[in-house]
């Protein structure tokens, strides 16, 4: 098996944290027994998705605060907040909120453009500025002065009996080196990088023209190089890859084919672009888990990164998600060289 060029740091998995809309409760529940377990087998991060108007956690920020206080040591990551839908200066203010109460856990990871169905939402979102909002990467810079602890204000002092910050409080110093970008072309990559971000890769890509013939992998790669040109750590620049990977090692004979229908009936969307933004997929990774890391190997753009958030699938049951990561954590993990607390 062909070595890796970055030995694997960090082993992290991504979660949508679906539930009942009759019961949501027990949904947001077994994410956060998710989130435990995940600390139990000794990955270095748990990531959830973020969702608006569906049935998955509306509300990452506040999960990952509730996580914050049934864990000491994994990281905890939002991948990705739709900008769109957040005022910067508010979700700072939370985004620190939640770091000091994790005691410096937090990455989170936004990203930028219209909310989905803006056409149908906007007069409950922005009903005065619909047509004014930029959703541009002017409202990243936004979050990430504040983050960092530029004036929000002209105006600070006491007032009568209180005291008044001319920026959002707690400050938490170290929060602003761990905001991640969820991106999968390569302006994005260069913005990214030229900000002093980290850089959060998926599944997802896109092509960049009708011409462009090359593989998912291979567009990727470009994107970590247009990345770590432009920033200005360089090399040393943080890349986490969030692929599909569903290790079988310890799956019951129905489980296997149930992941194995699962990954065939979204392989033929791998096959060209997809849509007018011209969407490329990865394929789903399914098998054992020396198969697996065979194949992540041998994926030009996992062998230039050390940092991973494997995503679970969406529809499965919580009891697939345990077989899963304790596969990821005690058989692919170290098959891809990682070991727990490497990542420290």
């Amino acid at each position: 098996m062909p070595s890796t060029s970055r030995p694997l740091r960090k082993l992290g998995f991504l979660t949508i944290g679906l539930f009942d809309a009759d019961d949501p409760g027990r949904g947001h529940e077994t994410t956060l027994e998710i989130i435990e377990l995940g600390e139990r087998l000794g990955f270095d991060s748990a990531w959830v998705r973020h969702r608006h108007l569906q049935y998955g956690i509306s509300s990452p920020v506040a999960v990952l605060a509730a996580a914050s206080q049934r864990t000491r040591r994994i990281e905890l990551g939002t991948a990705v907040i739709p900008l769109g839908w957040e005022n910067p200066l508010r979700l700072a203010e939370d985004l620190a909120t939640v770091d000091i109460l994790a005691g410096g856990r937090l990455n989170p990871g936004v990203s930028v453009g219209p909310p989905m169905h803006y056409e149908q939402v906007k007069e409950a979102l922005y009903p005065d500025t619909s047509e004014a909002e930029d959703f541009g990467y002017e409202r990243v810079r936004r979050l990430l002065d504040l983050v960092r602890g530029k004036p929000a204000t002209d105006f600070s002092g006491v007032e009568g009996f209180e005291v008044f910050s001319d920026r959002v409080q707690p400050h938490s110093p170290g929060l602003g080196r761990r905001l991640w970008y969820g991106g999968g072309s390569p302006g994005s990559a260069r913005w990214a990088g030229e900000h002093g971000m980290n850089f959060l890769t998926s599944s997802v890509v896109k092509a960049e023209g009708p011409d462009d013939t090359r593989d998912f992998a291979e567009i990727q790669l470009s994107h970590v190089q247009a990345f770590r040109a432009a920033h200005p750590d360089g090399e040393a620049a943080r890349v986490s890859q969030g692929l599909v990977v569903i290790p079988t090692d310890s799956a019951s004979p129905e489980q296997r084919a149930r992941y194995e229908e699962f990954a065939a009936k979204r392989l033929p969307r791998t096959a060209s672009p997809q849509g007018p933004a011209r969407l490329l997929f990865a394929p789903d990774l399914v098998g054992t888990s020396d198969e697996i890391a065979e194949r992540l190997h041998a994926h030009a753009a996992f062998r230039e990164i050390d940092e991973v958030a494997f995503a679970l699938p969406f529809t499965f049951g919580h009891e697939d998600y345990v077989q899963i990561l304790t596969d990821m954590a005690t058989k692919l993990g170290p098959a891809l060289g990682w070991r727990p607390g490497a990542g420290a």
